[in-house]
This record gives structure tokens, sequence and C-alpha cells, in this order.
């Protein structure tokens, strides 16, 4: 149900800066710790001798350790060495393609010999000065594609985020919807509108009044297997709205990278990149704390729906045509797992 030969999120630096990480993304249980020459390495998250969790074990100079009798890891997933113990006929246990880039790290959790890290998602604003960054991770009890589809339908803000980003027009405000380019984009331009609680404090934070109407725009672009980045903003009414000149308006991009974990739960790694007052930390960290409760809102819906859906797995769901993101990227994912599934080598019969 998720790709497996493409690159996933697996982390940020911070999470494995003192000790190893573990973490179960695409059904594979995988630890991930920093060598002796700084790189990320991922290997799997069995211990060969007693198979015991790589990852409730230590680092010791630029080597993992396992903590139930002290087997030393290589980070090719050959062991170096145990107490007293002669371990050079030990197997290798799997090592898993990783780059650390853009501020996250990035795993390929299939077929190593296709991995490529040129095929990473690029990510413009991670580059350049003139952008500030701030984001976080929740464990969300949800199949990662209810999060895409929440996503890239964006009409659930008037009413699960009523108190932040949502108003009215969103809804009376109808959705475009195109596949280009191995993207799915869906589109929403509102004119003339007053900006709701979180913009207002945008437009402060850049020094804009926030009590003039403005123009309010939301690109969603989905990229397989489950990155969406969405273009969000509001100008002061009147100034060309998407297209204004960066003093009349607040302009962000929202950052999803939506990792699964098993078939009901996932990593999302959310966040928001600006290109205003890129300096201003305390910024930062106030829209860092307004998309965490608006993102909060969102795990308690998608948690709920995801408990119903188990509840009632025979019960048909509707589709309207505010689903039609969702169902374009549910059909790119479906294409992507198809062709991975066609080249698979089959089984031999004994």
């Amino acid at each position: 149900m998720f790709p497996r030969n493409t690159w996933y999120v697996a982390c940020t630096p911070d999470e494995i800066d003192a000790k190893p990480l573990g973490r179960q993304i695409c059904g594979e249980h995988i630890v991930f710790y920093r060598g002796a020459d700084g790189q990320v390495a991922a290997l799997e998250d069995f211990c060969p001798h007693r198979g015991a969790r790589l990852s409730l074990g230590s680092v010791c100079e630029g080597q993992l350790v396992c903590g139930y009798h002290g087997l030393v890891m290589g980070c090719d997933g050959k062991t170096v060495s145990m107490p007293g113990q002669r371990t050079a006929g030990f197997p290798k246990i799997r090592a898993f393609p990783v780059v650390e880039r853009y501020g996250f790290i990035w795993v390929w959790p299939g077929d190593a010999a296709l991995a490529d890290p040129a095929t990473i998602h690029h990510l413009e604003w991670a580059e350049n000065p003139d952008w500030a960054y701030g984001g976080g991770l929740y464990h969300i009890q949800a199949d990662y594609r209810l999060m895409i589809d929440n996503l890239m339908d964006l009409t659930h803000e008037t009413y699960v985020h009523a108190s932040s980003i949502g108003q009215k027009e969103i809804d009376e405000t109808p959705v475009t919807t195109k596949v280009e380019n191995g993207q799915v984009v869906t589109s929403r331009f509102m004119d003339g509108v007053m900006a709701p609680p979180f913009w207002r404090a945008n437009l402060r934070g850049n020094h804009l009044p926030d009590d003039q109407p403005v123009d309010r725009w939301q690109v969603c672009r989905f990229t397989p297997p489950s990155h969406i980045m969405i273009e969000v903003g509001v100008a002061l009414a009147g100034q060309g709205g998407y297209h204004a000149p960066a003093e009349q308006k607040v302009y962000s991009i929202v950052v999803d990278f939506i990792t699964p974990e098993t078939a009901t739960s996932h990593w999302y790694f959310w966040g928001m990149a600006r290109n205003f007052n890129v300096k201003d930390k305390a910024l930062t960290a106030q829209i860092r704390e307004g998309q965490a409760k608006v993102f909060a809102e969102d795990t308690a819906v998608l948690e709920a729906q995801q408990a119903n859906m188990l509840l009632h797995p025979g019960r048909r769901l509707l589709m309207l045509n505010i689903d039609a993101g969702g169902v374009q990227s549910r059909k790119l994912l479906d294409k992507m797992i198809a062709a991975e599934q066609a080249t698979a080598p089959v089984a031999q019969a004994a």
C-alpha cells in the first residue's frame, strides 16, 4: 500500500545527534545513527546475535554498540566485533541508502540498487538565506493516504480550523485540480476577503495592516510518494494577489512530508518556509506554535476517521468534486505501486 523504491523523510538531524534512533518506515524497522565520519547510517534494527533492537544500544566513537551483549556493528551492516567472541562469520544485516539533505534525513526502504540521491525532492527554499523555516513532527495513528486526502482538499479548514485559518469563503470559492509533470495541483484564490486570525498575525509580522481586505491563495502540490508543498498567503486587496510585490503580502510554503509507518500509522513532518522577516526568530517560533495547534486539530480528526474506518471496513466512502485532489493523488500512488510490483522478482517455488 506504499511505494518502497523512493525517498522518504526518516527523521531530522537533531533526533540522532546523541544516540541511535529506531523508526519503522514502510513496515521496516530501521536504526539511524552517525558513523565515525559523521555521516548518517541506516541499518536493519536487528542484532545478528540474538535479535535485540540495535536502536536500544549506544554509539561509541562512531560505532553502533548493541545494548544486549556489546556487539559492535559497522555502517555497512557487517559485525565488527564482540567482547571475547569470534564474529567474523556473522552474516551482514541490511543497510539502507540514506542521505542527509535540506535539514532532513532521507531513507530509501526499497531496492538499494535503484537509489539515486539526485531524485530526492528538491527544496529551493532550504538552501536560500532569504527564507526561514520552522517545523515539527507528529506521529499519527492513521493511514498516510488519509493525510494526503486532508492536505489536498483544504475545504475542511472552515470547520476543523475555524479559530485559526478557516473562513466561509473557502467553501464558497471553487477549487481547480490538474495533473502536470507528475504532480497533482489544486488551487483556490479568494479575493477581497478578511484575513482569518493566523494570517492577521502574519500580516502584523510583516508590518502590514491586519484590518483591511486581502486576496488569499492556496496552491497545493502533491509529488509522489507523499510530499505536499502548499503555497499559501495573503496580499492587501488589489495589489495583485498571488503575484503582488513582496512588500504588500505575506507568502509562505507549508511543508508536508508524510512517511508511512504501517498500514494505519505514519510520521508527519510539518513546517512552514517563509520569505518575509526571515531573521525574526520570535516570529518563526510564533508561526511554529500556531501551525502546531492547527495540525493537532487535523490529527484528532484523522485518528478518529481511521478508527471509524476500521470499525466499518465495508462502508463505501462518497466522493465529491472537492475530493479531486486526493483522488488524483491516489491514482499516481497506485500507478507507482503497480509499476514496482510489475518489476519485482517472482519468488521461485521450492
